[in-house]
């Protein structure tokens, strides 16, 4: 075998053994020189990017800008996002909820993914073997490509060509209208003037609306409810719309029938109005008077202060005298009077002519000792005795007791009791024939 054969063979040999392990991935499974000190204990990091751009394996891993690791494997997920594979040195210490970004190292520079804390919230725990930081704590660095075609898009379709034609129609609308434009601008400066002054009111009146905007927020379901209720209602007014229109009609014919009445009857009505003055006059004058008819009105013959009680518990004004012997009852009010019955006194001056049957009157000078009208004096007529002396000659009482003798029975004021109270209005009730 020649020699050229035997360094084929032997290369094809070596091709063969480096196929044959698993780990083999061509020239990414060579170490290159100047790469990051992976240490002695190294530990991998799985990281999601939504794009990983032209990131590629061997890339570097950097923390604060220092090499620290590098990129072993890129794969694509289920869901179109970038799952990336890190390996970094065992001595770099990371928090648990670490962050990822693809930065680049110049305007035209590498790619390499770079490791840092996170910087809105606290670190927590240390970042272990196999741990894996999520979409929401990754993200990337803008191209140039992005940014000079966005720059492009502005340049040339954003509208900058316009610019010119603005500027002149804004010009030409402005032109000759710079005082009006003044004045314009003077009360927006009012205005926002006076929206500055009125703050406090306006950050009120928003507070007030963000709690009314809670309280409904709080009774949804009461709304919901009134809402789902208010359906069913409406339904019914909605087959009531027949009767609602002839009802709106019927109002709107009685309206016009009112006003036809009314427009013939205003001036009777003014007339009978006019002549009616005079009687509600006279009516207000009478009104006092009216109303103290009405008082006795429920009391006649006595008013209502003779027999209602002045409410301090004492005496009642209306008055009664009671009869001893036959038990009857006079009723008086406000007044007290003393009545003498006894006819002996009161016709004492007449007497009966036996002989004619006449009655006569005795002159002064003919009664005794001037006895007539005096309590226990005879009339004239008993002063004749059995031996028939002339009138007025007898001795008073000689023949015996008078016919008109006094009356039995003393009239005693007496006041209501509380049994006898209880009758109509305040009037006593009496229980007649009690001695």
């Amino acid at each position: 075998m020649n020699r050229p054969t035997t360094r084929v063979a032997a290369l094809a040999a070596g091709v063969l053994l480096l196929a044959g392990c698993g780990g083999f991935r061509g020239a990414y499974s060579l170490n290159l020189p100047g790469g990051a000190d992976l240490g002695d204990d190294p530990y991998s990091v799985t990281v999601q990017f939504l794009d990983v751009l032209d990131l590629v394996p061997q890339s570097g891993v950097r923390v604060a800008d220092v090499p620290v690791g590098r990129v072993d494997e890129i794969e694509l997920n289920e869901d179109w996002t970038a799952e990336v594979t890190l390996t970094v040195n065992g001595d770099v210490e990371l928090p648990e909820n670490a962050v990822a970004m693809i930065q680049q190292s110049s305007l035209l520079g590498e790619k390499y993914v770079e490791l840092a804390a996170p910087g809105t919230e606290q670190p927590q725990g240390r970042l272990a073997d196999g741990a894996l930081i999520p979409l929401e704590r990754t993200n990337r660095n803008v191209e140039v490509e992005e940014l000079l075609g966005a720059l492009s898009l502005v340049l040339n379709g954003g509208g900058l060509a316009q610019l010119t034609t603005i500027t002149r129609e804004l010009g030409e609308a402005m032109e000759g209208r710079e005082d009006a434009i003044r004045d314009t601008l003077d009360e927006l400066d009012v205005l926002v003037g006076g929206l500055d002054e009125q703050k406090t009111e306006i950050n009120r009146a928003l507070d007030s609306a963000n709690a009314l905007a809670e309280t409904l927020a709080g009774r949804t379901a009461t709304i919901e409810t009134a809402l789902d209720t208010i359906g069913p209602g409406l339904d019914v007014i909605n087959e009531q719309r027949g009767l609602l229109v002839s009802m709106l009609e019927s109002l709107d014919r009685l309206g016009d029938v009112g006003t036809r009445i009314i427009d013939q009857s205003a001036a009777n009505t003014v007339e009978d109005l006019r002549l009616l003055q005079p009687i509600l006059t006279q009516l207000a004058a009478a009104g006092p008077d009216l109303a103290g008819s009405l008082d006795l009105l429920l009391t006649y013959p006595f008013p209502a202060s003779t027999v209602v009680g002045d409410g301090s518990g004492g005496d009642v004004p209306l008055n009664f005298r009671q009869d001893q012997r036959t038990g009857g009852y006079g009723l008086f009010a406000n007044m007290t009077a003393t009545l003498d019955l006894d006819l002996t006194q009161t016709l004492c001056r007449y007497v009966v002519d036996p002989l004619s049957g006449a009655l006569e009157t005795l002159s002064p000078e003919q009664l005794l000792g001037n006895a007539c009208g005096r309590p226990g004096s005879a009339p004239a007529n008993q002063g004749v005795g059995s031996t028939g002396a002339t009138p007025g000659g007898g001795t008073p009482g000689a023949t015996g007791a008078s016919p008109l003798s006094i009356l039995p029975g003393e009239i005693v004021g007496q006041l209501p009791t509380a049994e006898s109270l209880g009758g109509l209005l305040g009037f006593p009730l009496f229980a007649g024939g009690q001695p």
